[in-house]
Protein backbone atom coordinates (compact mmCIF):
# COMPACT_ATOMS: atom_id res chain seq x y z
CA UNK A 1 0.00 0.00 0.00
CA UNK A 2 1.04 3.78 -0.64
CA UNK A 3 2.16 5.22 2.59
CA UNK A 4 0.46 8.51 1.33
CA UNK A 5 -2.50 7.02 0.82
CA UNK A 6 -4.65 6.61 4.03
CA UNK A 7 -5.90 3.08 4.89
CA UNK A 8 -9.82 3.97 5.22
CA UNK A 9 -9.59 5.98 1.51
CA UNK A 10 -7.72 2.61 -0.01
CA UNK A 11 -10.73 0.14 2.14
CA UNK A 12 -13.46 2.34 0.87
CA UNK A 13 -12.08 2.34 -2.90
CA UNK A 14 -11.71 -1.54 -2.55
CA UNK A 15 -15.14 -1.75 -1.86
CA UNK A 16 -16.69 0.70 -4.81
CA UNK A 17 -14.27 -1.28 -7.23
CA UNK A 18 -15.76 -4.38 -6.02
CA UNK A 19 -19.26 -3.09 -5.99
CA UNK A 20 -19.37 -2.01 -9.24
CA UNK A 21 -17.78 -5.32 -10.74
CA UNK A 22 -20.18 -7.60 -9.18
CA UNK A 23 -23.31 -5.45 -8.84
CA UNK A 24 -22.77 -2.54 -11.63
CA UNK A 25 -23.98 0.80 -11.95
CA UNK A 26 -27.75 0.78 -11.33
CA UNK A 27 -30.15 3.49 -12.49
CA UNK A 28 -33.51 3.36 -11.47
CA UNK A 29 -35.18 3.75 -15.00
CA UNK A 30 -34.23 0.24 -16.18
CA UNK A 31 -37.36 -2.38 -15.45
CA UNK A 32 -34.59 -5.13 -17.03
CA UNK A 33 -35.11 -8.21 -15.12
CA UNK A 34 -31.71 -10.65 -14.45
CA UNK A 35 -30.62 -13.16 -16.26
CA UNK A 36 -31.63 -16.30 -14.79
CA UNK A 37 -30.70 -19.99 -16.24
CA UNK A 38 -34.71 -21.42 -16.23
CA UNK A 39 -35.89 -19.57 -19.56
CA UNK A 40 -38.87 -18.14 -18.45
CA UNK A 41 -37.67 -14.47 -18.61
CA UNK A 42 -37.05 -11.97 -20.66
CA UNK A 43 -32.63 -12.40 -20.60
CA UNK A 44 -31.36 -16.13 -20.16
CA UNK A 45 -27.67 -17.47 -20.33
CA UNK A 46 -27.94 -17.49 -23.82
CA UNK A 47 -27.72 -14.82 -26.41
CA UNK A 48 -30.93 -12.80 -26.53
CA UNK A 49 -31.34 -9.82 -28.92
CA UNK A 50 -33.54 -8.10 -32.17
CA UNK A 51 -36.22 -6.66 -29.67
CA UNK A 52 -39.15 -4.65 -30.71
CA UNK A 53 -41.66 -3.62 -28.88
CA UNK A 54 -45.93 -3.42 -29.56
CA UNK A 55 -47.13 -0.07 -29.71
CA UNK A 56 -48.14 0.31 -26.39
CA UNK A 57 -45.27 -1.32 -24.75
CA UNK A 58 -47.26 -4.56 -23.91
CA UNK A 59 -45.18 -6.63 -25.39
CA UNK A 60 -41.54 -7.25 -26.44
CA UNK A 61 -40.75 -9.53 -29.14
CA UNK A 62 -37.04 -10.90 -29.58
CA UNK A 63 -34.94 -13.69 -30.79
CA UNK A 64 -32.99 -15.95 -28.57
CA UNK A 65 -30.70 -18.78 -28.82
CA UNK A 66 -32.06 -20.43 -25.66
CA UNK A 67 -33.26 -23.55 -26.37
CA UNK A 68 -30.06 -24.85 -28.24
CA UNK A 69 -31.64 -22.66 -31.18
CA UNK A 70 -32.39 -19.61 -32.28
CA UNK A 71 -36.00 -18.73 -31.74
CA UNK A 72 -38.91 -16.29 -31.27
CA UNK A 73 -39.97 -15.37 -27.92
CA UNK A 74 -42.40 -12.80 -26.54
CA UNK A 75 -42.56 -11.19 -23.67
CA UNK A 76 -45.76 -9.77 -21.25
CA UNK A 77 -43.62 -6.34 -20.08
CA UNK A 78 -47.00 -5.67 -17.63
CA UNK A 79 -47.27 -9.68 -16.28
CA UNK A 80 -43.22 -9.74 -16.45
CA UNK A 81 -43.32 -13.40 -18.20
CA UNK A 82 -43.21 -14.83 -21.20
CA UNK A 83 -45.88 -15.81 -23.47
CA UNK A 84 -46.78 -18.92 -25.29
CA UNK A 85 -46.29 -18.75 -28.96
CA UNK A 86 -47.48 -22.77 -30.05
CA UNK A 87 -46.60 -23.34 -33.62
CA UNK A 88 -44.42 -20.62 -33.81
CA UNK A 89 -40.51 -21.94 -33.44
CA UNK A 90 -39.80 -25.34 -35.57
CA UNK A 91 -37.32 -27.79 -34.27
CA UNK A 92 -33.87 -27.38 -35.47
CA UNK A 93 -35.06 -24.52 -37.56
CA UNK A 94 -33.48 -21.07 -37.52
CA UNK A 95 -36.49 -18.33 -36.60
CA UNK A 96 -35.35 -14.62 -35.94
CA UNK A 97 -35.55 -10.51 -36.72
CA UNK A 98 -38.96 -10.50 -35.56
CA UNK A 99 -41.56 -7.50 -34.95
CA UNK A 100 -44.68 -7.11 -33.56
CA UNK A 101 -48.22 -5.54 -34.36
CA UNK A 102 -49.65 -2.86 -32.67
CA UNK A 103 -51.82 -4.89 -30.18
CA UNK A 104 -49.01 -7.51 -30.41
CA UNK A 105 -51.58 -10.22 -31.90
CA UNK A 106 -49.34 -10.39 -35.48
CA UNK A 107 -45.59 -11.80 -35.06
CA UNK A 108 -43.47 -10.76 -38.56
CA UNK A 109 -39.88 -13.31 -38.46
CA UNK A 110 -37.66 -14.74 -40.93
CA UNK A 111 -37.50 -18.55 -40.92
CA UNK A 112 -35.46 -20.77 -42.59
CA UNK A 113 -38.03 -23.81 -42.30
CA UNK A 114 -38.42 -24.38 -46.83
CA UNK A 115 -34.56 -24.38 -47.02
CA UNK A 116 -33.57 -20.65 -47.59
CA UNK A 117 -35.08 -17.28 -45.69
CA UNK A 118 -38.49 -16.46 -46.00
CA UNK A 119 -40.52 -14.08 -44.69
CA UNK A 120 -43.97 -15.61 -42.34
CA UNK A 121 -46.12 -13.78 -40.39
CA UNK A 122 -47.77 -15.20 -37.08
CA UNK A 123 -51.21 -14.72 -35.77
CA UNK A 124 -51.64 -15.21 -32.15
CA UNK A 125 -55.06 -15.71 -31.97
CA UNK A 126 -55.15 -18.72 -34.77
CA UNK A 127 -52.10 -20.07 -33.82
CA UNK A 128 -50.54 -20.27 -37.62
CA UNK A 129 -47.70 -19.34 -39.29
CA UNK A 130 -47.98 -18.32 -43.02
CA UNK A 131 -44.97 -17.79 -45.60
CA UNK A 132 -45.35 -14.87 -47.80
CA UNK A 133 -42.35 -15.40 -49.95
CA UNK A 134 -42.73 -18.39 -51.13
CA UNK A 135 -42.52 -17.42 -54.88
CA UNK A 136 -39.11 -15.39 -53.88
CA UNK A 137 -36.13 -16.87 -54.72
CA UNK A 138 -33.68 -14.81 -53.92
CA UNK A 139 -32.68 -14.11 -50.31
CA UNK A 140 -35.02 -11.87 -47.87
CA UNK A 141 -34.39 -10.38 -44.77
CA UNK A 142 -35.03 -7.54 -41.69
CA UNK A 143 -38.95 -8.02 -42.23
CA UNK A 144 -41.07 -5.13 -40.41
CA UNK A 145 -45.06 -4.87 -40.40
CA UNK A 146 -47.35 -1.77 -40.16
CA UNK A 147 -49.34 -1.55 -36.33
CA UNK A 148 -52.42 -2.50 -37.82
CA UNK A 149 -51.13 -5.79 -39.27
CA UNK A 150 -51.88 -5.17 -42.97
CA UNK A 151 -48.51 -4.72 -44.47
CA UNK A 152 -44.78 -6.26 -44.44
CA UNK A 153 -42.25 -4.31 -45.56
CA UNK A 154 -39.12 -6.59 -46.04
CA UNK A 155 -35.30 -6.65 -47.57
CA UNK A 156 -35.19 -8.45 -50.67
CA UNK A 157 -32.25 -9.15 -53.37
CA UNK A 158 -34.27 -10.19 -56.17
CA UNK A 159 -32.41 -6.91 -58.44
CA UNK A 160 -29.17 -7.98 -57.70
CA UNK A 161 -28.87 -5.66 -55.01
CA UNK A 162 -31.24 -5.08 -51.42
CA UNK A 163 -34.62 -3.42 -52.30
CA UNK A 164 -37.15 -2.76 -49.91
CA UNK A 165 -40.45 -4.89 -51.07
CA UNK A 166 -44.14 -4.20 -49.19
CA UNK A 167 -46.54 -7.21 -49.23
CA UNK A 168 -50.51 -6.30 -48.40
CA UNK A 169 -52.22 -8.93 -46.73
CA UNK A 170 -55.12 -7.85 -48.24
CA UNK A 171 -57.98 -5.45 -47.00
CA UNK A 172 -60.05 -8.69 -45.17
CA UNK A 173 -57.13 -9.28 -42.95
CA UNK A 174 -57.98 -9.08 -39.32
CA UNK A 175 -56.52 -5.54 -38.33
CA UNK A 176 -54.55 -5.24 -35.27
CA UNK A 177 -55.28 -1.53 -34.07
CA UNK A 178 -53.83 -0.28 -30.85
CA UNK A 179 -56.64 -0.14 -27.61
CA UNK A 180 -56.63 3.54 -26.34
CA UNK A 181 -56.89 2.58 -22.75
CA UNK A 182 -57.23 6.65 -21.93
CA UNK A 183 -61.16 7.34 -23.59
CA UNK A 184 -63.91 6.02 -22.91
CA UNK A 185 -64.98 3.34 -25.93
CA UNK A 186 -67.79 4.23 -27.87
CA UNK A 187 -69.44 1.68 -29.20
CA UNK A 188 -71.30 3.75 -32.19
CA UNK A 189 -68.07 5.25 -33.12
CA UNK A 190 -67.36 4.27 -36.83
CA UNK A 191 -64.68 1.43 -37.50
CA UNK A 192 -61.25 2.86 -38.80
CA UNK A 193 -60.16 2.21 -42.52
CA UNK A 194 -56.74 1.09 -43.11
CA UNK A 195 -54.37 3.03 -45.33
CA UNK A 196 -54.65 3.28 -48.78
Amino acid sequence: MIKWFPRWAYLLLCIVVIGAIAGGCQDGNFLTPPVQTIGATLNSTAADGEPRYSYDGRYLVFSSDRNAQRGIFLYDVQQRRLVDLPGLNQPNILQEQPDISADGRYIVYISEEFGKPDVFVYDRQTMESKRITENILVEVRHPTISGNGRFIAFESNRSGQWDIEIYDRGAKVDLSLPIDRSQPSDTNAPSPTPPQ
